[in-house]
């Protein structure tokens, strides 16, 4: 039987040469090949010894690094469930994805070790509530910790684990208008198909160099950036974050570059991007949120680069991309992808005339397998022919162009990262003299679409107690700080439509930054 993990299709893409570069750290340090081979090997030895099996999930919240790289590697490659969170996540977000994936190991940070050692306590098997089924190790930025201290035994040497197309690979939290986070479940096949048709799709070659800036806790940087790395044999510029600054001086050094369109903004601020600098790049990709058209004229005039503008999520990767030699067209997110097929249909499932805006429903073998241990939901999230609703609303012109014109759903995306409003309504409703609110995305220059806040006063409340300070401040303690709204306004009532539904369309208009 032909062994369908995903490491083995990444590792057939590795050099010949395992000396060869695989990450460029910023002070110099190189990580080869080799490296990664081997400490892949050690990490996916040590996941076994601790009693972990094919299936069993591996959680990580740690910043990006190396190792964190490793990790996820030598998840796969033993078979196991990767689960990456955002180092930004606070203690009860933590808490709700731990109780629902129940990860047999929880890599956390060194400073998170006390919170991480708690949370895992109260991971009990369910037939068996005594008794904790979590480990816990840390791993620093530094790529230093208890994880790589505890692998250093274990030999480098590991038989990659042999799985089928349609075993988990990953689960990625998601959440809906609910606020309640969903388990995007990943099959290696899903995420290998994507891979390969994103590598061919989007030409890459020997001798490419990706600038990776990108978090790996997400689909973008995680999966469509570095698979396209490692099965390209690639080497990759790997930054801890993302700075415009050292991101113009590493351009000339690259031949592909990857980000989210704040990146693009800030990079059009900086004096120093021009010609010259992107000579040698011959891709520039954007996703995970709209980019703007003014922000794609400008770049094309500064750089005489076109930017590549693409569209996917978590619950499949990559669904459409403008193409790689033909026109990419501003505001559109270009053609479906290779084995992609797209519907855009009205309420009721029916196809729409062409040109004209519907909800947009993909399939293919990149589509994710369902949410996890919410059998109910998938059933609701696809139509009876296999066919995924994104949430997502647009329309595709006579060429086959996509444009995506909105959400269904009440989703935020600022800085690339997704808000969903109902989590930070929840919060605020319960803070004192609240009597109800409404969170809304608007757009802004930098981020995309501002995280905005619209309360209700109760009759009773003292307006000094409850101000747009205060509202900021008692929410910093419990959300990541991508979710705290950059603006709160106060309001005698929501509008609300003949069912009683909040208009957030017009908080929108009366709002507007």
């Amino acid at each position: 039987m032909m062994n369908e993990n995903l490491y083995h299709l990444l590792a057939s893409g590795f050099p010949r040469d395992g000396r060869s570069a695989c990450m460029i750290l910023p002070d110099g340090r190189v990580w080869t090949y080799d490296d990664v081979e081997r400490a892949s090997g050690r990490i996916a030895n040590l996941l076994v010894a601790l009693g972990l099996e094919p299936g069993d999930r591996v959680a990580a919240q740690v910043e990006k690094s190396p190792a964190a790289l490793v990790l996820y590697l030598a998840a796969i490659r033993a078979g196991m469930v990767y689960l990456p969170m955002n180092p930004a996540y606070r203690s009860q977000e933590v808490e709700y994805l731990l109780n629902d994936a129940r990860p047999g190991l929880f890599v956390c940070r060194p400073q998170g070790r006390k919170s991480a050692d708690e949370l895992a306590a109260g991971i009990a098997d369910e037939s068996t509530p005594d008794a904790s089924l979590c480990h816990v190790l840390e791993l620093g930025d530094d790529g230093r910790g208890s994880l790589i201290e505890a692998a250093a035994p274990h030999p480098d040497n590991f038989e990659t684990v042999a799985r089928k197309g349609d075993d988990l690979a990953a689960i990625l939290y998601t959440s809906g208008t609910t606020g309640r986070p969903k388990g995007a479940m990943l099959s290696h096949r899903n995420l290998a198909a994507n891979a390969k048709v994103l590598h061919a799709y989007w030409h890459f070659e020997p001798g490419d160099v990706l600038l990776h800036m990108l978090p790996i806790f997400h689909v973008h940087g995680l999966f469509v950036a570095c698979h396209c790395a490692l099965l390209n044999g690639s080497a990759m510029l790997f930054e801890p974050r993302f700075d415009a600054a050292r991101a113009v001086g590493l351009l000339p050094q690259a031949t592909v570059c990857m980000g989210v369109p704040t990146y693009y903004v800030r990079l059009l601020a900086e004096r120093g991007l021009g010609r010259a600098c992107c000579k040698n790049v011959r891709l520039f990709v954007s996703g995970s949120a709209p980019l703007l058209r003014e922000t794609f004229d400008e770049f094309r005039t500064r750089t005489g680069q076109t930017i590549l503008e693409r569209y996917g999520m978590t619950e499949g990767g990559m669904f459409s991309s403008n193409p790689y030699s033909d026109e990419r067209r501003g505001g559109t997110v270009g053609l479906p992808l290779p084995g992609i097929l797209f519907r855009i249909c009205d309420d009721d499932g029916a196809l729409v005339a062409p040109g004209a805006i519907g909800n947009i429903l993909v399939k293919g073998e990149s589509v994710f397998c369902g949410y996890w241990r919410m059998p109910e939901k998938t059933r609701e999230e696809f139509t009876a022919d296999g066919y995924f609703k994104t949430g997502d609303m647009g329309k595709v012109d006579a060429d086959g162009y996509i444009t995506i014109s909105g959400r269904s759903k009440d989703l935020i995306i600022s800085g690339g990262l997704n808000v969903y409003p109902k989590e930070i309504e929840e919060l605020i409703d319960a803070l004192p003299g609240v009597a109800e609110s409404a969170v809304i995305g608007l757009p802004h220059p930098d981020f995309g679409e501002a995280v905005t806040a619209v309360l209700v006063r109760r009759p009773d409340a003292a307006p000094p107690t409850l101000t747009e300070d205060g509202v900021i401040a008692a929410l910093k303690g419990q959300l990541a700080g991508f979710k705290i709204p950059k603006r709160v306004f106060f309001a005698d009532e929501l509008p609300r439509n003949s069912m009683g539904k909040v208009q957030k369309n017009q908080l929108r208009e009366r709002y507007a930054l």
